[in-house]
């Protein structure tokens, strides 16, 4: 099956359009998806969302409790 070339990405967050170039993301961005199971609100429902990076630090740093980082070496 062949990846499709992306023709834009928008922050759901702040809404800015995040750069691309030749169908590739040309800046980080946190994305998720989350298909939610029973016992839920949103059974059976799929989420998928991209946040850029400074809608990213803007977010988790609201956190009560930090979230968990590890520094990696290298770059697989």
């Amino acid at each position: 099956m062949e990846k499709q070339k992306r023709i834009h990405v928008v922050c759901n967050m702040c809404g800015r359009e995040l750069k691309i170039e030749n169908g590739l993301l040309k800046e980080d961005a946190f994305e998720a998806a989350k298909e939610w199971g029973y016992f839920s609100g949103k059974d059976l429902e799929l989420h998928r969302f991209t946040i850029c990076e400074k809608c990213y630090d803007k977010w988790t740093s609201s956190f009560l409790i930090p979230m968990e980082r590890q520094a990696k070496k290298e770059v697989m």
